[in-house]
């Protein structure tokens, strides 16, 4: 992986930096910023940041529910046993089976898109620099076209940045 980044020493200037970037014809999804702590009064803070984790979750937990229910009730009625005048199947001692199971589902599909979503599965590094952790804020791009390296350099420049890096 390539990539070229700036560091930058505070949030008006790393603004600076991605409003550069995107004049340079880049799109807000290839324009990468890393940093320490939130900014939440920064514009590029807020962008890339919808998620469908809250319907991927009701969805697993969906699934759990309808495959417990299902499997409990199935399992009830595959082996009945004739217990005085009270059904086969039992809806109250089923519930636990079914809130767990509806649980599981939920907290699988979330941790599933968890992983996908924050890029845990992935096979590269990161684009990512320790002085991340001392304070500064990264703004970047990766795998840049050689015909883009001097504009998306002069943008970052241009942005204030405390250090020009290339990988």
């Amino acid at each position: 992986m390539s990539a070229v980044y700036g560091l930058y020493a505070d949030g008006a200037s790393a603004q600076r930096a991605v409003n550069g970037l995107r004049a340079a014809g880049l799109a807000p999804s290839a324009i990468t910023v890393i940093t320490g702590e939130p900014l939440e009064d920064h514009e590029f803070f807020e962008e890339n940041k919808t998620t469908r984790m809250w319907y991927i979750a009701c969805a697993g937990g969906l699934a759990g529910l309808l495959a417990s229910t299902w499997l409990t009730r199935m399992t009830e009625l595959a082996w009945p046993l004739q217990t005085g005048n009270m059904p086969i199947v039992a809806w109250w001692p089923n519930l636990i089976v079914i809130f767990e199971m509806t649980m599981l589902g939920a907290i699988l599909s979330a941790v599933a898109t968890l992983m996908v979503t924050a890029g845990l599965m992935r096979k590269g590094p990161p684009l990512y620099d320790p002085a991340v952790t001392d304070g500064k804020i990264l703004v970047g791009v990766q795998n840049p076209t050689a015909a883009n390296l001097p504009a998306l350099e002069r943008a970052l420049t241009a942005g204030g940045a405390v250090e020009l890096k290339r990988t």
